[in-house]
C-alpha cells in the first residue's frame, strides 16, 4: 500500500509538473505570438509609405484623367479657324474628328502588351508625355498633314491611357470600383467641358491667336507626367490583374493573386463582350460627333463663337456630376438596362431639339445631348463589372474599346461629308438620332448580370 501511495503520490506530482510545463509552454507560445504585435510598430513607416503611393496615385489618375479630351474639344471650338488657317475642306475637318477614334482604335488594343512589358505606370507616363508633346507641337506645323500626324502623337497617348485606366482602377481598388471609375469619369468629362469652355476665350485674351489657344493645353498634359514618374520602375506591377506579389507593387494592395495564374480567355466567344464592344462604338460615336461637330451646329445656326463654345462646354459639363453618380449607381444594380435606356431617350430628345430648333433651345439640347453622352462612364463601369478578374478585365477593357474605337471611325467622318455635300445639318443629325437605337439595344444585352468568363468558358 506504501509503495502504492508513494507511486500515485508521484505520479500526482508528475501531472502537476506536467501541466506548470504545459502552462509554460503555452505562455511562452502566446508571448511569441504576441511579439510581432509589439515589434510591429516599426513598420509604420512602410504603412505610411503605402498610404502616400496611394494617394499619389489617386492624383495620378485624376490628372490624366483631366487630359484624355481636351485635345479633341479644344480642337472642336477653333474648328472653323483651324480650317481657315490650315485650308482643310470639311472632308479633311471630319477626318480629323474621326482621328481620335482611329488612334484610340489602333493603338488601344497594344496598351496591354506595353503594360506587361513596361509596367502600367511607364506606359501611362509615357502616355502623358506624348500628349504634352503632341498639343505644343501641332498647332506650329503650318500643314494639314503634319497637324494629323502632331495630333495623332496626343491621341496615341490618349488611347493606352483610356485602356488602361479601367484596369488600374479594378487591380488596385478592387473593392472600390464603383466610386474610382466615378471620380475618374468626372475628372475626365471636367477636363473636356474646361477645354470646350475657356479655348474660345482664352485664344481671344491671346490676341485670337487660335495656334496659342490650342498650345496652351500642352501645360496640363506635362502636369500629368508628373505624379506617374514614382510608378515608372514598378515593373513587378506590368502585368495588370495577373496578380504580381503585394511587395512589387509600389506599397498599393493590388488583387492577391499569384503570377502566372490568370487564365487564357477566348473573349470573341463571349456576347456580352460583343455587346459591350458595340455600345462602346457607338457611345463614342455619338461623343466624338458632339465634340468634334456641335459647336459648329450651333454657330451655323446663328449662335456667336464663344456661346458655342459654352454650349458645347454644357454638354461636356453634364458628364462631372454624373459621371460620378452613375457608375457608383451601376454598381449597385445587377442589371444596368434601365440607365441605358434613360440616357439613349435623353439623346433622341436631344438631337429631336437640334434638328428643328437649333437656337432657340440651345441649351436643353445642349443638356440633354450631355447627359446622353454620360453612357462612357456607365460603359467603363460595365467593363469592371462584366469581369470577375483583374485579367479578364484587362483583356475586356482592350477589346471593347479597341473594337468599340474602330467601329466610331466612320461616324464623325461621315457627319462631315453629309455636312458638305447636303448643304446642311439635316441629315448629320437625323443620322446621330438613328444610332442612338441601336445603342440602347446593345446597351440592355451587355447590362445583364453575367461575366464574359463563364460565357467564353460555355
Amino acid at each position: 500500500m506504501d509503495n502504492m501511495d508513494t507511486q500515485s503520490s508521484h505520479d500526482s506530482m508528475m501531472g502537476r509538473m506536467t501541466r506548470m510545463t504545459g502552462d509554460e509552454t503555452r505562455t511562452t507560445a502566446s508571448a511569441a505570438a504576441r511579439t510581432p504585435a509589439t515589434t510591429a510598430r516599426p513598420e509604420r513607416p512602410g504603412a505610411s509609405t503605402r498610404a502616400w503611393r496611394t494617394r499619389l496615385l489617386v492624383v495620378g489618375i485624376v490628372l490624366a484623367a483631366l487630359n484624355l479630351r481636351p485635345a479633341i474639344t479644344s480642337f472642336g471650338a477653333l474648328l472653323e479657324e483651324v480650317r481657315d488657317g490650315l485650308g482643310m475642306s470639311g472632308s479633311v475637318a471630319g477626318l480629323l474628328t474621326s482621328l481620335p477614334a482611329l488612334c484610340f482604335a489602333v493603338l488601344g488594343v497594344t496598351a496591354p502588351r506595353l503594360a506587361r512589358r513596361f509596367g502600367p505606370g511607364a506606359v501611362v507616363c509615357a502616355g502623358m508625355a506624348a500628349i504634352a508633346t503632341g498639343l505644343l507641337v501641332r498647332p506650329f506645323v503650318g500643314s494639314t498633314a503634319a497637324f494629323l500626324l502632331a495630333s495623332g502623337l496626343a491621341l496615341g497617348g490618349i488611347a493606352v491611357s483610356n485602356v488602361l485606366m479601367p484596369v488600374i482602377v479594378k487591380r488596385w481598388f478592387p473593392d472600390r470600383v464603383g466610386s474610382m471609375t466615378g471620380l475618374y469619369s468626372m475628372a475626365l468629362a471636367l477636363g473636356t467641358a474646361s477645354a470646350a469652355a475657356v479655348t474660345v476665350p482664352v485664344t481671344d485674351a491671346l490676341g485670337g491667336d487660335w495656334q496659342a489657344g490650342l498650345a496652351v493645353w500642352a501645360a496640363l498634359a506635362a502636369a500629368a507626367v508628373l505624379p506617374w514618374l514614382a510608378f515608372v520602375r514598378d515593373r513587378g506591377a506590368s502585368a495588370p490583374g495577373e496578380g504580381a506579389p503585394a511587395s512589387r507593387q509600389g506599397g498599393v494592395r493590388p488583387e492577391e493573386r499569384p503570377a502566372g495564374q490568370a487564365p487564357v480567355l477566348r473573349i470573341t466567344r463571349s456576347r456580352t463582350a460583343w455587346a459591350l464592344a458595340v455600345f462602346f462604338g457607338l457611345q463614342a460615336t455619338a461623343a466624338y460627333i458632339s465634340m468634334g461637330w456641335m459647336a459648329q451646329i450651333f454657330r451655323d445656326a446663328g449662335v456667336p463663337a464663344g456661346r458655342a463654345g459654352l454650349l458645347l462646354a454644357v454638354t461636356m459639363v453634364m458628364g462631372v456630376p454624373l459621371a460620378f453618380v452613375i457608375p457608383r449607381l451601376a454598381a449597385r444594380l445587377p442589371r444596368q438596362g434601365p440607365i441605358v435606356l434613360v440616357l439613349g431617350v435623353s439623346g433622341l430628345l436631344g438631337y429631336a431639339g437640334l434638328y428643328f430648333a437649333p437656337a432657340a433651345g440651345a441649351w436643353a439640347w445642349a443638356v440633354l445631348v450631355g447627359i446622353a453622352n454620360c453612357a462612357f462612364p456607365l460603359a467603363l463601369t460595365m467593363v469592371g463589372m462584366r469581369a470577375r478578374t483583374g485579367a479578364g478585365v484587362a483583356q475586356l477593357s482592350a477589346f471593347a474599346q479597341s473594337t468599340g474605337y474602330l467601329i466610331s471611325i466612320p461616324g464623325p467622318l461621315l457627319v462631315g461629308v453629309l455636312y458638305q455635300h447636303s448643304g446642311g445639318w439635316g441629315l448629320p443629325i437625323a443620322l446621330m438620332a438613328g444610332l442612338m437605337v441601336p445603342q440602347m439595344i446593345v446597351g440592355v444585352v451587355a447590362g445583364r448580370d453575367r461575366t464574359v468568363e463563364d460565357e467564353a468558358a460555355r
